[in-house]
């Protein structure tokens, strides 16, 4: 056991050697470092004051000078974050983009996006900020890549009020689905290995999404409400539900989705061309997931890629967005995702980041570990 820890002792530290070239002075690399390993620590609650404490401080004004006051590059910490996640699960041939949203909830109207608004964390409108993330996930493992705070227009109205809060006059608003598409844009930018895009109904009802990411050649399985309207193959708009409720019983094949808490999740799935005008050598679809036990609760998903791609794969994919779920819990849980005391616009985007950051280390623990393979210099 002593040396296992020796050796993640010093993955860790070769781990944060990677981040170093972000931080202009030595100070503020030791922050670094030390909010991090707090951040991985097996405290409740992980702010600033426990933080602190974590690295024998004994208040917590050197984590607040970290996440407001210090000069380091938050973005290229981000990319750098991505970088880790790339080289350990990395996966041309599994790999999808997964992108969601998650709320933190917070109490008065200073903090940076805070407003009345939904949150999934909650289940019910609270006031909260919401974060809307990219994650990566293939059959070697998961991870957070990418982050963005979302804006209100109540908040990008009032000018001086952003002001306030640290965020700049050339910060416009920007939709949920704008923010995920300007992060799938970086990942694909930066080369990373993917070969689908997935998410749920807030995402994928938006059509101006969905003809992006074909525009780019990026397949996409994406979930959109039983309303949604698609083109049959028989030239007619119809609505996504109707079109399913036409199939015969012979379409539908069970299939399981992945491993769950409970086991496999099993249901029964069909798909259905649509799009009769495409390119060649591509295909469109209408996916739809039937639960076993209730046959009137349907999931619906409008789906892009290969012609040749098999309903399993389509599958695959879909059931890969739980992925995101399971970054968020481990974030919040092991990293303090959502245990942060800042108010800025600045502040917040290095608390996630860092978060990421840590989270992105047990990605490499868990690997190593599946590998039985503890040997920081070979992984980082």
């Amino acid at each position: 056991m002593q040396s296992e820890v020796l050796e993640w002792s010093a993955g860790f530290t070769a781990f944060c050697g990677r981040f170093a070239h972000r931080f202009s002075r030595v100070e503020s690399r030791r922050r670094m470092v030390a909010y991090v390993r707090g951040l991985l620590a097996e405290v409740e609650r992980k702010n600033g004051w426990t933080l602190a404490e974590a690295a024998g401080d004994t208040g917590p004004q050197g984590m607040q000078r970290l996440l407001n006051f210090y000069a380091w590059d938050c973005a290229g910490l981000r990319d750098d974050v991505r970088q880790v996640v790339v080289e350990t699960i990395g996966d041309d041939k599994t790999g999808v983009l997964i992108v969601d949203e998650t709320g933190f909830l917070k109490k008065g109207t200073r903090s940076a996006g805070v407003a009345r608004q939904y949150s999934g964390t909650a289940g019910r409108i609270e006031n909260s900020q919401i974060g809307v993330f990219l994650a990566y996930a293939s059959d070697r493992g998961r991870a957070l890549i990418d982050r963005e705070l979302y804006l209100p227009k109540t908040w990008t109205a009032d000018r001086e009020r952003c002001r306030d809060a640290g965020i700049d006059d050339d910060v416009e608003f920007a939709t949920k689905p704008e923010l995920a598409q300007d992060m799938i844009e970086r990942a694909f930018d930066a080369g990373v290995p993917f070969g689908w895009v997935t998410g749920d109904e807030a995402y994928g009802q938006v059509g101006k999404l969905r003809l992006w990411l074909e525009s780019k050649g990026v397949s996409h399985v994406l979930a959109v409400p039983k309303s949604q309207m698609v083109v049959s193959m028989q030239f007619r708009q119809r609505r996504a539900h109707t079109v399913i409720a036409d199939l015969d019983a012979s379409a539908w094949q069970r299939l399981s989705r992945g491993d769950g808490a409970q086991g496999p999740r099993v249901y029964d799935w069909a798909a259905v061309d649509i799009r009769p005008l495409r390119e060649p050598g591509r295909g469109h679809w209408l996916l739809a997931r039937r639960s076993l036990t209730d046959p009137e609760e349907i999931a619906y998903y409008i789906c892009y890629g290969p012609a040749e791609t098999p309903l399993a794969e389509l599958v695959r994919v879909a059931g890969s967005r739980w992925a995101i779920e399971e970054c968020f819990q481990t974030a919040k849980n092991e990293t303090g995702l959502d245990h942060y005391q800042v108010r800025g616009y600045t502040a917040w985007y290095r608390h996630i980041t860092l978060s990421m950051a840590a989270a992105a280390f047990l990605t490499i623990l868990r690997r190593d570990a599946q590998k039985g393979d503890l040997q920081p210099v070979t992984v980082i």
